[in-house]
């Protein structure tokens, strides 16, 4: 319905490519999205090696690609051979620098994603060679720097992108959950979209029923920006960063009392760990960005896709408003 660079780069039938999020886009989910026609890719997130080579061993070659937290992949490099040695259709690289891998990227034939929060982590992409440059606003679930909104940073970096180099697509992620959401990210000047949040509340996603049900009930003001939960969990997230989440009663108790966290840090864990072992979201974290307030069930992914191409195909026409003489021929 939507012929765009990266549908016909990928050879793909909707613009769509699934957010890499951590352990929630599995084999399942990945391929269940490029099944319906868009770009699947597995959540590598802080490089589970066990996860990932059932994972990989779950999909097709060539079908579905991969992704990275980059800072964390530096400490375990031989995780993006492993991934390589699969035949992803991309590798997904977010929150650090690409340089280092892109080159074994490259030579394995394999398109590189760069994740980016500002114009100069674009910059950075383009002289990595990105094949894909993600512009991702604040509004996104999980971790960013939460300055930018995808409204500006998208053709910002669109702009950027068509002055230096050219062939390289823009996919616009944060905040794009239904038909308008695609709609916008095309008019902004991207080639397609990133969706995480609409994709996590899905029937393939790997994420527990009772995540799910606490959050369609939600709206976006439910979500705070924090990095309470890097703390409780020793995730060692550079400082720029901090992650999108559902609010709780722990988010409520903690949230920009991160020092006094710090002194409480043994029991705040332990309590966190039972809250993940139990399932007591009270205290357990649901990551999702601002979108979840547009989501109000958890169905098929590939009804989701479905329904946001046929969306965005009304919206779009609607916007071509005649001109006054146009309208009186």
């Amino acid at each position: 319905m939507f012929d765009t660079r990266l549908t016909s780069a990928f050879g793909l039938e909707h613009p769509i490519v699934l957010a890499p999020m951590d352990l929630v886009a599995d084999a399942r989910l990945a391929s269940a999205v490029s099944s319906a026609g868009g770009l699947g890719l597995l959540g590598g997130g802080y490089g589970d090696r066990e996860w990932l080579e059932r994972q990989l061993a779950e999909v097709t070659p060539g079908t579905v690609g991969c992704g990275f937290i980059t800072w964390s992949l530096a400490r375990q490099p031989e995780l993006l051979d492993l991934a390589l040695d699969h035949g992803p259709a991309a590798v997904f690289l977010s929150f650090g620098d690409p340089v280092p891998f892109a080159d074994r990227i490259h030579r394995a034939g394999t398109p590189l994603f760069c994740q980016v929060c500002d114009l100069e982590q674009a910059r950075r992409a383009i002289e990595a060679g990105a094949r894909a440059i993600v512009a991702q606003g604040g509004e996104a679930g999980g971790h960013g720097t939460g300055t930018r909104a995808t409204f500006t940073l998208v053709p910002e970096v669109a702009d950027l992108v068509a002055a230096r180099a050219p062939d390289t697509l823009v996919l616009a992620s944060g905040g794009i959950a239904d038909g308008r959401g695609l709609a916008a990210a095309l008019s902004l000047g991207a080639d397609g979209a990133v969706v995480g949040t609409r994709l996590w509340a899905t029937a393939e996603a790997a994420v527990p029923e009772d995540a799910q049900r606490r959050a369609i009930a939600a709206t976006c003001d439910d979500t705070v920006r924090t990095t309470v939960y890097d703390i409780v969990r020793g995730t060692d997230w550079p400082e720029i960063y901090n992650g999108r989440l559902l609010r709780n009663d722990f988010l409520n108790r903690w949230h920009d009392r991160e020092q006094e966290l710090r002194s409480h840090l043994a029991e705040a864990t332990r309590a966190f760990t039972r809250a993940k072992e139990t399932g007591d979201y009270r205290i357990g974290n649901i990551i999702v960005g601002e979108a979840i307030g547009l989501i109000r069930d958890v169905r098929p992914a590939g009804d989701v896709l479905a329904e946001m191409v046929r969306e965005a195909a009304t919206a779009l026409p609607r916007l071509a408003v005649p001109t006054a003489s146009a309208a009186s021929n």
